[in-house]
Protein backbone atom coordinates (compact mmCIF):
# COMPACT_ATOMS: atom_id res chain seq x y z
CA UNK A 1 0.00 0.00 0.00
CA UNK A 2 1.94 3.04 -0.90
CA UNK A 3 0.91 6.22 0.63
CA UNK A 4 2.25 9.75 -0.61
CA UNK A 5 4.94 11.36 1.29
CA UNK A 6 4.13 14.83 2.33
CA UNK A 7 7.43 16.40 2.63
CA UNK A 8 6.63 19.35 5.31
CA UNK A 9 5.79 16.27 8.24
CA UNK A 10 8.70 14.82 10.07
CA UNK A 11 8.11 11.65 8.81
CA UNK A 12 8.03 12.43 5.40
CA UNK A 13 11.39 14.05 5.45
CA UNK A 14 12.84 11.00 7.40
CA UNK A 15 11.84 9.12 4.26
CA UNK A 16 13.67 11.06 1.90
CA UNK A 17 16.54 11.44 4.26
CA UNK A 18 16.64 7.34 4.44
CA UNK A 19 15.69 6.88 0.94
CA UNK A 20 19.23 9.21 -0.12
CA UNK A 21 21.44 7.59 2.43
CA UNK A 22 23.63 4.39 1.09
CA UNK A 23 23.95 3.38 4.80
CA UNK A 24 23.18 3.81 8.39
CA UNK A 25 24.51 6.06 10.49
CA UNK A 26 23.88 6.62 14.09
CA UNK A 27 22.39 10.33 13.50
CA UNK A 28 19.91 8.70 11.50
CA UNK A 29 18.56 6.59 14.02
CA UNK A 30 18.92 9.79 16.52
CA UNK A 31 16.63 11.36 13.57
CA UNK A 32 14.25 8.84 13.81
CA UNK A 33 13.94 8.20 17.13
CA UNK A 34 13.29 11.88 17.84
CA UNK A 35 10.85 12.36 14.82
CA UNK A 36 8.78 9.23 14.83
CA UNK A 37 9.05 7.59 17.84
CA UNK A 38 6.39 7.92 20.81
CA UNK A 39 7.10 4.92 22.92
CA UNK A 40 10.29 4.17 23.32
CA UNK A 41 11.64 7.44 25.41
CA UNK A 42 9.15 6.03 27.90
CA UNK A 43 10.28 2.19 27.84
CA UNK A 44 12.69 1.74 30.85
CA UNK A 45 15.48 -0.29 28.39
CA UNK A 46 14.40 0.48 25.10
CA UNK A 47 16.73 3.30 24.37
CA UNK A 48 19.97 1.58 26.15
CA UNK A 49 19.39 -1.31 24.32
CA UNK A 50 19.09 0.40 20.85
CA UNK A 51 22.44 2.68 22.11
CA UNK A 52 24.59 -0.58 22.59
CA UNK A 53 23.04 -1.90 19.38
CA UNK A 54 23.86 1.55 17.32
CA UNK A 55 27.50 1.72 19.16
CA UNK A 56 28.29 -1.67 17.86
CA UNK A 57 27.37 -1.03 14.63
CA UNK A 58 24.62 -3.66 14.53
CA UNK A 59 22.39 -2.26 11.99
CA UNK A 60 20.12 -4.50 11.16
CA UNK A 61 19.68 -5.88 14.51
CA UNK A 62 19.05 -2.32 15.60
CA UNK A 63 16.17 -1.58 13.27
CA UNK A 64 14.37 -4.57 14.06
CA UNK A 65 14.68 -3.73 17.72
CA UNK A 66 13.29 -0.40 17.39
CA UNK A 67 10.30 -1.84 15.52
CA UNK A 68 9.77 -4.76 18.13
CA UNK A 69 10.24 -1.48 21.13
CA UNK A 70 7.68 0.82 18.81
CA UNK A 71 5.21 -1.27 16.75
CA UNK A 72 5.07 -4.18 19.29
CA UNK A 73 1.51 -5.05 17.14
CA UNK A 74 3.36 -4.97 13.71
CA UNK A 75 5.98 -7.81 12.59
CA UNK A 76 8.41 -8.59 9.71
CA UNK A 77 5.76 -11.24 7.26
CA UNK A 78 8.67 -10.68 4.16
CA UNK A 79 12.55 -10.13 3.57
CA UNK A 80 13.92 -10.41 0.09
CA UNK A 81 16.75 -9.69 -1.81
CA UNK A 82 16.41 -9.30 -5.12
CA UNK A 83 18.97 -7.64 -7.93
CA UNK A 84 20.75 -6.50 -4.86
CA UNK A 85 17.86 -4.83 -3.42
CA UNK A 86 16.34 -5.42 -0.48
CA UNK A 87 12.20 -5.42 0.23
CA UNK A 88 10.61 -5.23 3.96
CA UNK A 89 6.95 -6.17 4.38
CA UNK A 90 5.66 -5.43 8.02
CA UNK A 91 2.27 -6.63 8.67
CA UNK A 92 -0.30 -6.39 11.46
CA UNK A 93 -2.13 -9.70 10.69
CA UNK A 94 1.03 -11.82 9.27
CA UNK A 95 -0.91 -14.80 9.21
CA UNK A 96 -3.53 -13.76 6.90
CA UNK A 97 -3.35 -14.21 2.91
CA UNK A 98 -1.60 -11.22 1.50
CA UNK A 99 -4.27 -10.11 -0.52
CA UNK A 100 -6.57 -9.81 2.79
CA UNK A 101 -3.78 -7.94 4.91
CA UNK A 102 -2.74 -4.06 4.56
CA UNK A 103 1.43 -4.24 4.62
CA UNK A 104 3.67 -1.84 5.23
CA UNK A 105 6.63 -2.35 2.41
CA UNK A 106 9.77 -0.87 1.76
CA UNK A 107 12.78 -1.00 -0.83
CA UNK A 108 16.34 -0.53 -0.84
CA UNK A 109 19.72 -1.55 -1.64
CA UNK A 110 20.66 -1.32 2.65
CA UNK A 111 18.66 -4.24 4.79
CA UNK A 112 19.12 -1.89 7.26
CA UNK A 113 17.32 1.08 5.65
CA UNK A 114 14.41 -0.71 4.25
CA UNK A 115 13.53 -1.92 7.25
CA UNK A 116 13.67 1.36 8.76
CA UNK A 117 11.16 2.79 5.75
CA UNK A 118 8.98 0.26 6.22
CA UNK A 119 8.93 1.10 9.87
CA UNK A 120 8.42 4.66 8.84
CA UNK A 121 5.32 3.02 6.49
CA UNK A 122 3.64 1.75 9.54
CA UNK A 123 3.74 4.68 11.77
CA UNK A 124 2.16 6.36 8.96
CA UNK A 125 -0.66 3.80 8.60
CA UNK A 126 -0.76 3.16 12.40
CA UNK A 127 -1.57 6.67 12.75
CA UNK A 128 -4.44 7.11 10.17
CA UNK A 129 -5.95 3.43 11.05
CA UNK A 130 -9.08 3.97 13.07
CA UNK A 131 -9.35 1.94 16.16
CA UNK A 132 -9.61 -1.57 16.47
CA UNK A 133 -13.47 -2.80 17.58
CA UNK A 134 -13.40 -4.84 20.77
CA UNK A 135 -13.70 -8.39 19.50
CA UNK A 136 -16.65 -9.32 21.84
CA UNK A 137 -19.88 -6.75 22.81
CA UNK A 138 -20.54 -5.51 25.15
CA UNK A 139 -23.62 -6.35 27.36
CA UNK A 140 -25.53 -4.22 30.29
CA UNK A 141 -26.12 -6.95 33.08
CA UNK A 142 -29.78 -7.33 33.50
CA UNK A 143 -31.29 -5.92 36.49
CA UNK A 144 -33.11 -9.40 38.27
CA UNK A 145 -30.82 -11.73 36.95
CA UNK A 146 -30.48 -13.67 33.32
CA UNK A 147 -33.35 -16.02 32.51
CA UNK A 148 -32.62 -19.12 29.97
CA UNK A 149 -34.71 -19.03 26.99
CA UNK A 150 -33.62 -22.47 25.41
CA UNK A 151 -35.79 -25.44 24.55
CA UNK A 152 -33.96 -28.48 26.06
CA UNK A 153 -36.54 -30.96 24.75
Amino acid sequence: MALEVAHGEPLGRLEEELRVTPTPVPALFSNIITDACHRLPNLSGGVARLDRLIAADAWTDAAFALVELELPAWSLRRLICEDGEWFCSLSRQPNLPTTFDSTADARHDSLPLAILLAFLQARRMAKIAPPAMPATPHMRPTPNGMICCDNFS
